[in-house]
C-alpha cells in the first residue's frame, strides 16, 4: 500500500496535472514548432540576400531614415548589419500595443526590399500560443507562466511517485513489458511513467529556463544563488562628453559599425541601438555565433566621441561574463536548444513532441482510475501505483 506521504504526493501530481495539464499540451507543441523557425524561414526569405557591390554601405543614420518612412510613427529598435550579401534590417518594436515589424533595405542602394510582421504568419501564430495562448496577453502570459512553473512540481512529483520501493521493480519502471494480454491502462500509465522518467531531466530544464525568462524573482534567486555580483538587469550607460550638434552626432554615429567591422570582421552580426536621448549612449550587439545569443558581446560608446563605455550589468563584453553571468545569458539558448547547435535543436524538437504526450497520458490515467470497470484491482491496477 502507499504511504500516506505517497498519496498527499499523488494528490498533488494529480491537481496539478489536471489544472496545467492542456497548457502545458499547448506551450510544448508550439515550442516545437518553434524550434526550427530560423532554419525554416530561410527556405523562402530570398529578400535577405543581396549581390555584393564594391561600394560603401547604407549609414546607420540613412538606414533609420529609410526605415521610418515605411512607419513614420513607429520605435526603431535597431539595426541590423551582418555580410556584405545580406541585406540590412531596421528592427522596429514596442510593448503595448505590441508592434513588432521589419524593414529589409538593399545595403547598396537604399532600396527597401521586403516589409515583415513578425507577429503575422505561422510563426507568428505559434509564438502567441506559446507565450499567451492566443489570449489578451496580459491575462495569456499569467497563466502560461504560472503553469510552467507549477510544472516543475509535477516533475518533482512525478519522480518520487516514479521511485520504486524496492529494488526489484526497477527494470519494471524503465521498459515497457507489453505482452498481448496487455491492456490499455497498463500500456498507458507505462506511456506515462516510462517515457516521463527518461524526459524527466529535459522537461525539467525546459520549464526551469521557462520560468526564468517568465518571472523577473525567480531570474534574479537563480542569478544570485549561481554567485552573480554584477546588475542582473541590461543598463544603458550614459554619455560622459558635452552633446554635440545633431550634424555632428550623425557623422559620429555613422562611423560606429565600420569601425566595429574592421575589429571584429569574423563577427556574424553587429545590431546597432540608436540612443533613446542626448543623454544615452550608442549600444552595438556584436554576435560571434549564428544562431546563439549567449556569447554576444553588448558594447556601449559615447554617443559624442564614440569612447567606449563599460556597464555594471552582466550584459556587456562575453568575455567579462563570469559563471553566473554565463547561466544567465545562457538560457534562452538552451531553452530552445540553440546551445547544442543542430543536434541540440534536434533533441528539443523530439523532446518538447514526447513532453506534449505526458499530459494525454496522465489524464487518460486520471479518467481510468476514476471510471474504472469493476474488475479486480489486481487485474487492472499498474504495479507502480501499488507501490
Amino acid at each position: 500500500m502507499k504511504t500516506s506521504f505517497k498519496k498527499k504526493v499523488l494528490w498533488l501530481h494529480k491537481v496539478l496535472g489536471l489544472a496545467t495539464g492542456s497548457i502545458v499540451f499547448v506551450v510544448a507543441v508550439t515550442g516545437c514548432c518553434w524550434v526550427f523557425k530560423e532554419e525554416i524561414e530561410s527556405l523562402y526569405s530570398s529578400y535577405t540576400k543581396v549581390t555584393p557591390q564594391n561600394k560603401p554601405m547604407v549609414t546607420a543614420s540613412k538606414a533609420r531614415t529609410i526605415g521610418l518612412t515605411v512607419f513614420p510613427e513607429r520605435y526603431i529598435h535597431g539595426t541590423l548589419y551582418k555580410k556584405e550579401n545580406d541585406a540590412i534590417e531596421v528592427i522596429f518594436y514596442e510593448a503595448d500595443p505590441e508592434f513588432y515589424q521589419s524593414v529589409f533595405i538593399n545595403p547598396y542602394s537604399g532600396e527597401v526590399l521586403h516589409v515583415k510582421d513578425h507577429l503575422s504568419g505561422f510563426f507568428g501564430f505559434v509564438l502567441r500560443g506559446h507565450l499567451y495562448l492566443w489570449l489578451p496577453k496580459a491575462i495569456g502570459e499569467q497563466i502560461v507562466s504560472v503553469s510552467i512553473f507549477l510544472f516543475l512540481f509535477i516533475l518533482v512529483s512525478g519522480l518520487i511517485l516514479w521511485w520504486p520501493k524496492k529494488r526489484k521493480n526497477l527494470k519494471q519502471r524503465l521498459t515497457f513489458n507489453w505482452k498481448p494480454t496487455t491492456r490499455w491502462k497498463r500500456k498507458n500509465f507505462d506511456l506515462h511513467s516510462v517515457i516521463g522518467f527518461y524526459m524527466y531531466s529535459l522537461a525539467f530544464v525546459f520549464a526551469f529556463t521557462g520560468s526564468v525568462l517568465a518571472f523577473n524573482w525567480f531570474y534574479y534567486v537563480v542569478y544570485k544563488s549561481a554567485g552573480g555580483e554584477k546588475a542582473p538587469q541590461f543598463i544603458i550607460p550614459e554619455n560622459v562628453s558635452v552633446a554635440a550638434g545633431e550634424d555632428e552626432n550623425t557623422l559620429v554615429l555613422d562611423k560606429l559599425v565600420p569601425m566595429l567591422k574592421k575589429e571584429s570582421p569574423d563577427a556574424v552580426s553587429y545590431e546597432l541601438h540608436y540612443p533613446h536621448s542626448d543623454s544615452t549612449s550608442i549600444y552595438v550587439e556584436v554576435s560571434r555565433q549564428e544562431g546563439v545569443h549567449y556569447s554576444a558581446d553588448y558594447r556601449f560608446f559615447d554617443a559624442n566621441t564614440l569612447n567606449e563605455l563599460e556597464t555594471p550589468s552582466i550584459y556587456g563584453k562575453y568575455k567579462n561574463a563570469d559563471f553566473a553571468d554565463k547561466v544567465i545569458r545562457m538560457n534562452y539558448d538552451i531553452h530552445i536548444g540553440a546551445i547544442g547547435g543542430l543536434a541540440g535543436k534536434v533533441i528539443a524538437f523530439i523532446s518538447s513532441l514526447i513532453i506534449a504526450s505526458l499530459p494525454i497520458t496522465g489524464i487518460l490515467l486520471w479518467y481510468g482510475r476514476k471510471y474504472k470497470a469493476p474488475t479486480s484491482r489486481k487485474e487492472n491496477a499498474p504495479q507502480g501505483y501499488l507501490g
